[in-house]
């Protein structure tokens, strides 16, 4: 039986905890009516000013991207859990000898995953490096969630092919530090998870999505109901990891029960290696 509630119990994550959770120390978070009305966040914080929080996420990450050139993107999706490869081998050694049975069959799934990690930083630094010299106009870059697994790969991938990549970090309980591979100067921190999907989509010529589970889920189907309702331009979406995605998602069955077309399957395509991912970019755009 579950528990009951009240109807008034905040559901949503605080603003105010996260602010202060994020805040640097001796910053000061009390009331104080004469301090100026936005420089003030405890008046910033409350429910009244939602929008104008709602405002500021939006306008903050885009004049930062505006200003270091970044027009266009490539999306990069996946499970934060996994791991490279040498760090998946590690971890497979130390559950061995510890003898936790749980432990080695989490550590063996992201050792039987960890070839993911190194296809998104392959993908990553292919991207760099095509756009390597270009007109800012005409380059392309590594956009992620910012976080560990398969967002820092990619991150990274960029990283290693000397270019530079935008992090969309999203502040939660428990969360990690953003990955070290994201530009600095291009790791942004959101509070709402719907400003967030919207900067991803902003500037997005395409979108790679790795396996990943609840999140990458929500992120994959917002991006294919935007283009198929088109409130979004067409742009290509690539199911990186064939046999993942086909056990995971049956569209077969939502074509005969009548809920989708079979056209609308032409809207992403399965790939399981990065040039292969790179190549469908590139022929989309004919780079």
């Amino acid at each position: 039986m579950p528990s009951t509630r009240n109807l008034h119990d905040r559901r949503l994550a605080d603003a105010w905890a996260t602010l202060q959770a994020h805040s640097n120390e001796g910053l000061p978070l009390d009331p104080d009516a004469s301090r100026l009305a936005f420089a003030d966040p405890e008046f910033l914080l409350r429910r009244e000013t939602r929008g104008i929080r709602f405002q500021l996420e939006l306008l903050k990450p885009d004049l930062e991207q505006q200003a270091h050139g970044i027009e266009n993107t490539i999306v990069v999706f996946g499970s934060a859990r996994f791991r490279s490869t040498e760090e998946a081998a590690a971890l497979v050694e130390a559950a061995q000898k510890a003898g936790d049975e749980t432990a080695i069959r989490r550590a063996q799934a992201l050792a039987r995953n960890s070839h993911y990690y190194e296809k998104a930083r392959a993908f990553g630094k292919i991207v760099a490096q095509y756009s390597a010299g270009k007109d800012p106009a005409d380059m392309l870059f590594i956009c992620t969630g910012g976080g560990p697994g398969i967002m820092q790969a990619a991150n990274r991938g960029a990283h290693e092919g000397n270019g530079i990549s935008v992090g969309l970090a999203i502040a939660l309980p428990m969360e990690e530090e953003p990955n070290p591979y994201v530009t600095p100067a291009l790791s942004f921190r959101f509070h709402y998870f719907a400003l967030r999907k919207m900067h991803f989509m902003m500037r997005a010529k395409a979108l790679v999505a790795f396996p990943g589970g609840f999140g990458t889920l929500d992120e994959l189907f917002e991006v294919i109901t935007l283009v198929q309702t088109r409130k979004s331009r067409q742009v290509p979406i690539v199911l990186f990891g064939t046999d993942y995605w086909k056990r995971l998602l049956n569209f077969d069955m939502l074509i005969e029960e009548g809920v989708i077309s079979e056209a609308d399957l032409e809207l992403f395509q399965y790939v399981d290696d990065p040039q292969e991912a790179w190549n469908i970019i590139k022929t989309f755009y004919r780079l």
